[in-house]
């Protein structure tokens, strides 16, 4: 699909939206320091450094107790102008770091954001308009560490204008922005670039307490390689609020070309441009349910069931499908028992087989409060994974600390682990 016929497609995607429901579109920074950080530290007895289970690939790992990486974001969020009707300009800056490893060592510090809002301007009817680099509508599923819909990125654009019963967001990215060229006649051979525009909707109550939620992703190349083409993704999303202390997601996606997020930025994320060298045959389908309770005072719980598949001309189709839950009771107000049990499973017409993992963990946990979502949190943990043979080649390619397993189909690991946001 090439940039005129998607750019044509803009009114109608706009239509869509507006019919078909919502998504959350990116919450604004609030004024002040805000930051997230994850560290931890731990072996197995395999020896060396903590292992970690997964199968990698296009699947997701459970995150308690097997989280082999250092990761920090944060930053600060400022007014810095404000007009005499009430209009004002809010800045954020933010940085971050990330090692695969349990020390940040020689991270690279970069810029996460950079951006200006406008807020409270009387033509925009409560709506926001911003330009700069931000991350943008990232929902995640917290224990998989799975942001189902991304659109973070360098552009600008105005969220949540109402509309109907409503509110419609529109940004507008430019991706993966360089260029090949030739050496000798500095002319532009290939280039990754792409165009981005991303329509959300959010708002859209459909039974008592939930909404029908709407996000779209019309990726155009921009580059002169006629190799190059464009995508696009489409996704629902049934938020139902006030289940049990908590809430549930119920998400359907399907993406073509690059608009499946596949060689893309980190986690190949649905919203954000994939590589643009995939053609149409390229296609992400995801069906998901992500619900989280809190029934009584010192009990809540994590669970989600999820069916993804990828699929080409070339290596045919690549399945992964997962259920898990993490259940916490809390023994105090900062004191609480956590428990996570995953089983994944990754089936590819390419290779035999179908690999299969359960990984288990208990962790004794220091915290702010008794609620799920209360952080920091200071945990002890040992994490139990065991495989079939199918997966061991996966299960030791995933793990940083190398192929310390072998041939074996289990391991245990144990150590310390901290997750803070503020």
């Amino acid at each position: 699909m090439n940039r005129n016929t998607l750019l044509k497609t803009l009114p109608a995607a706009i239509a869509l939206a507006v019919s078909c429901g919502a998504v959350q579109a990116s919450d604004h920074d609030n004024e002040g320091f805000h930051g997230y950080l994850r560290a931890g530290v731990g072996t197995s007895n395999h020896g060396g450094t903590q292992s970690c289970y997964g199968l990698g690939g296009i699947t997701m790992s459970y995150r308690l107790g097997n989280e082999c990486d250092s990761y920090f974001e944060g930053g600060y969020t400022k007014e810095v102008a404000k007009a005499a009707n009430g209009a004002s300009f809010v800045a954020t800056l933010w940085a971050s770091a990330y090692k695969n490893s349990s020390d940040f060592g020689d991270a690279k510090l970069g810029l996460a954001k950079a951006y200006v809002e406008a807020r409270n301007v009387p033509e925009l009817n409560g709506g926001v308009a911003w330009i700069g680099k931000r991350y943008y509508m990232r929902p995640d599923i917290h224990m998989l560490d799975l942001q189902y819909i991304n659109e973070n990125g360098t552009g600008g654009g105005i969220d949540r204008y109402p509309v109907g019963p409503g509110k419609i967001s529109y940004a507008f990215f430019k991706d993966n922005d360089f260029n090949t060229t030739d050496p000798l006649t500095g002319k532009v051979t290939s280039s990754s670039a792409a165009i981005r525009q991303n329509i959300n909707y959010e708002g859209l109550p459909v039974n008592q307490d939930g909404t029908l939620d709407f996000a779209a992703s019309i990726i155009s190349a921009d580059g002169n390689d006629k190799n190059t083409h464009g995508g696009w993704q489409l996704s629902v999303f049934h938020r139902q609020d006030k289940v049990l202390g908590g809430g549930n997601t119920v998400g359907v996606q399907y993406g073509v070309g690059p608009g499946t997020g596949i060689n893309g930025p980190c986690c190949a994320r649905i919203g954000p441009s994939g590589s643009t060298l995939l053609g149409s045959d390229y296609t992400r389908l995801r069906i998901f349910d992500s619900l989280w309770i809190q029934p009584t005072r010192d009990y809540s719980m994590e669970f989600v069931a999820l069916y993804q598949r990828d699929k080409n001309d070339k290596t045919g189709s690549t399945t992964w499908t997962t259920v898990g839950a993490r259940p916490v009771y809390a023994l105090s107000d900062n004191f609480k028992l956590q428990g996570e049990l995953g089983v994944t499973t990754l089936k590819a017409d390419a290779t035999p087989g179908t690999a299969r993992l359960t990984k288990v963990t208990l962790a004794p946990t220091l915290g702010l409060g008794r609620d799920y979502w209360s952080r920091p949190q200071l945990r002890f943990f040992v994490s139990y994974g065991k495989w079939n043979n199918a997966a061991t080649a996966l299960v030791n390619a995933f793990n940083n600390s190398g192929p310390v397993y072998g041939k074996d189909t289990s391991g245990v690991s144990y150590g310390l682990h901290m997750e803070a946001w503020w």
